[in-house]
């Protein structure tokens, strides 16, 4: 068994499909307008700064698995870039599959032992509970991503739903 290689294919999965939950982020996405990924309900986070979000966290694991030193603060997590247009939306989105494609491909060369390293910092844990942590932090966000979506397509139904578009 190889770990890196499974770790690897779990995180294309979630992003492509074929994942055991049957949902995936570019499925989700699928005809979300920028005007949509944009619009806050009932105060929770866009779907812009939602993927921004899960992105944040992608690109610093990735800079730590390059030899960089791990920086990047929680706090920063959710500024995302405004999104303005269809061509800020789409680059966002181009962004966020590019580097998920980056790290998938630095994870499945990782030596196996590797993953049983401590990440950074004990307090971190080791590499695997980081790789793995982001999957599940996604697919987190991913719930939230498809409750929204599914909400927003019943907008001009359902009267009282407070939306604001940021």
């Amino acid at each position: 068994m190889n770990l890196p290689k499974q770790l690897s294919a779990h995180f294309r999965t979630f992003y492509t499909g074929g994942n055991y939950t049957g949902v995936n982020l570019k499925d989700s996405l699928e005809g979300v307008t920028w005007q949509q990924a944009t619009t806050s309900i009932f105060n929770c986070n866009t779907i812009a700064v939602l993927i921004y979000h899960m992105n944040y966290y992608v690109r610093l694991v990735t800079k730590v698995l390059q030899g960089h030193p791990l920086e990047g603060s929680d706090k920063y997590a959710f500024d995302a870039p405004p999104v303005q247009s269809a061509e800020d939306w789409e680059q966002l989105k181009n962004s966020v599959f590019t580097e998920a494609e980056n790290i998938a491909r630095i994870i499945e060369q990782l030596p196996p032992e590797k993953l049983d390293e401590i990440f950074h910092d004990e307090r971190y844990g080791n590499y695997y509970r980081n790789l793995q942590g982001i999957v599940e932090h996604n697919n987190y966000h991913l719930g939230q991503i498809s409750l929204l979506k599914k909400i927003m397509t019943q907008v001009p139904a359902t009267p009282n739903i407070p939306v604001q578009t940021k």
